[in-house]
């Protein structure tokens, strides 16, 4: 397995483009293969999860191509899944919900998987909705995965209230009701992010947005059309909080998506205090982007209110290593869906942050961190287990740049699956960060 080893300090300069969003790649491929003709994605990201989706669409029949940065995804509209197929997800959970609803519609048996950490994330609240439309979707009793998908008798529109805002169910749903009769509605506790909704109108069909409802009409197709992914604001995010906890950076984030349903991470360290300017905004294909400058700034603790929890959910850990190194307490809830992601993202975060020295309490729905912002070294190094979990190993060894002494990150295998080549890009700009097979 690799690892990394941070050597302390160092500071955040220069300028960046991060990786594509992986949101957005998972999207533009899945949507493409529903869509009659040939489809182009520019600038996708081809990370692990990526190539999972890749693989599964063509185990599916669609013929995607890959040339000089872009992919051409070719589909006749329809999956042409092998009967009693099995699906392989890998270690995406974006891919396992959203094909669901994917290929639901396409009527045919088979089985989705994916590896040991997939296998342990709850399947229920995507399965039982689909259910109600008249699919026939099984999981296990513990409702976790395989999950298991027979012949039906036809799908029908439904309105859904969804218990915890989840932009992959919503997805799921939305796609199933495109192949259903009549219209089928979300409604949404808090709005989580948009990419389906936008996307959809690039492939020609328009959802109705009413409030807290988002609904489409069953039988409406999908044309071919071309995608344009931007930078990832949640790979992003680790860069923005290690420059804006550092003294002495200055970093540039070029061609970021700044989409509202996913700018709650620059909205919680700004008001921590961080020194963060969007410029340049503009319009990349159906997504806003924006550059992002952060400057070092002193940062204090606050209190994250739970409606920024679903436009920030995949930065959390990325903002607890900024709690730590405010000054004063920062206090998350609201958040109990960081505990079903690649790992229990709330526990990793209080194991890791206590093996460096710092304060905090774990919470059923969030955690609570004591920054020692104003030391220069917040955190005293030492050893972190990642628990396999990308996020949770980009976030510790952001970690460094406010450490005392050598941070070694342990089961890094997995940053690839959202960020290929992080430690590269990372050193480029001043993290001091080396891997190894252990």
């Amino acid at each position: 397995m690799k690892k990394h080893i941070l050597s302390p300090g160092g500071e955040l300069n220069g300028e960046l483009r991060v990786v594509s969003d992986k949101s957005i790649t998972h999207r533009a491929l899945l949507l493409a293969a529903l869509a009659q003709g040939e489809s182009e994605i520019t600038h996708p990201l081809l990370g692990d999860d990526l190539q999972s989706t890749i693989a599964a669409l063509r185990f599916c029949g669609v013929l995607i191509n890959e040339e000089e940065g872009r992919l051409y995804v070719h589909s006749d509209g329809v999956l042409h899944i092998p009967d009693n197929g099995v699906v392989n997800c890998g270690n995406s959970g974006t891919l396992m919900r959203i094909f669901c609803g994917v290929a639901v519609g396409a009527n045919i048996a088979y089985r989705l998987i994916g590896d040991d950490s997939l296998m342990q994330r709850p399947m229920r609240r995507v399965a039982w909705p689909l259910c109600e439309m008249g699919a026939k979707v099984e999981v296990e009793s513990s409702g976790k995965p395989p999950i298991v998908l027979e012949k039906h008798q036809g799908l029908r529109g439904i309105r859904h209230n969804l218990k915890t805002a989840s932009a992959q169910v919503k997805s799921a749903l939305l796609l199933a009701g495109l192949r259903a009769e009549g219209e089928t509605t979300v409604e949404e506790p808090l709005p989580s992010r948009d990419h389906t909704e936008l996307m959809l109108k690039s492939f020609g069909v328009v959802p109705k947005r009413d409030g807290a409802l988002v609904s489409v009409q069953g039988g409406t197709p999908l044309n071919a059309t071309g995608i344009k992914v931007p930078a990832d604001i949640s790979s992003a995010a680790f860069f923005m909080v290690g420059a804006a906890m550092t003294p002495g950076s200055d970093l540039t984030l070029t061609n970021v998506g700044i989409n509202p349903t996913r700018f709650g991470a620059v909205e919680i360290i700004r008001r921590m205090g961080a020194d963060v300017d969007v410029i340049n905004v503009r319009e990349y294909g159906n997504e806003l982007v924006a550059d992002i400058r952060v400057c070092g700034s002193e940062l204090h603790g606050i209190d994250i209110e739970a409606d920024l929890v679903p436009s920030a959910i995949d930065d959390f850990p990325a903002l607890l290593i900024a709690a730590a190194a405010a000054i004063g307490k920062t206090t998350l809830s609201g958040a109990t869906e960081l505990r079903n992601k690649e790992s229990d993202r709330i526990g990793a975060m209080v194991e890791g942050l206590l093996a460096l020295g710092v304060e905090c309490e774990e919470r059923k729905d969030g955690i609570v961190v004591r920054g020692a912002g104003d030391k220069k070294n917040v955190f005293s190094g030492g050893k972190v287990q990642s628990r396999g979990d990308h996020r949770i190993a980009m976030a510790f060894s952001i970690a460094a740049l406010r450490a005392a002494d050598e941070i070694v990150v342990e089961n890094c295998d997995n940053v690839s699956t959202s960020f290929p080549g992080f430690a590269a890009m990372a050193r480029e700009v001043g993290l001091r960060i080396a891997v190894e097979e252990d």
